[in-house]
């Protein structure tokens, strides 16, 4: 039962990795899942519940941080309401759209959305160009903040097995 539980919560790791990108995933509470579940499967003998409490408060941080880097980029362009919900449209289309193998789509679909939503409610093409990059720069921020996040969990729970094992070596 060990093996299948390390089995799910490696597999849930790699599938929150790819959540990172994907914003149909929910990549970094993913990521947490699989650490519990390994965590579990060695009965939180390498991982403890501090650890565990540390990738559960990284998991929030990095998700608050990405909602909120997206916002901020296009409101910090002058996004009307509009230009909000056509980037969470275009996120959603985009994320549909790459499944069917455009993989661009989910980067482009926030800003085309913004764009779109920005020029419905102003029509002013300039204007519209202007908050569907600010929403894009923020979207990226908010994908590296995640990729950065990522890379501290698979840290933390590779550290908590690694330092046990090396010490029986050495």
């Amino acid at each position: 039962m060990t093996t299948i539980f390390i089995i799910i919560g490696l597999i849930l790791l790699v599938i929150g990795i790819l959540g990172i990108v994907y914003p149909a995933l929910p990549g970094l509470p993913l990521m947490f899942v699989g650490a519990l579940s390994i965590g579990y499967a060695n009965q939180f003998f390498y991982m403890s519940w501090w650890s565990l409490g540390a990738i559960a408060l990284i998991a929030i941080i990095g998700s608050a941080l990405d909602y909120v880097a997206g916002t901020l980029g296009a409101k910090f362009t002058g996004a009307s309401k509009k230009a909000l919900w056509g980037s969470i449209i275009g996120a959603l289309v985009g994320a549909v759209v790459s499944l069917g193998g455009l993989w661009i789509a989910i980067f482009l679909g926030p800003l085309v959305g913004a764009a779109i939503g920005e020029y419905l409610d102003k029509k002013d093409l300039l204007k519209a160009g202007k908050v569907g990059l600010g929403t894009f720069i923020g979207f990226i921020a908010g994908v590296i903040a995640k990729i950065g996040c990522a890379f501290i969990i698979v840290s933390v729970v590779t550290i908590a097995h690694l330092i046990p094992w090396l010490q029986n070596i050495f």
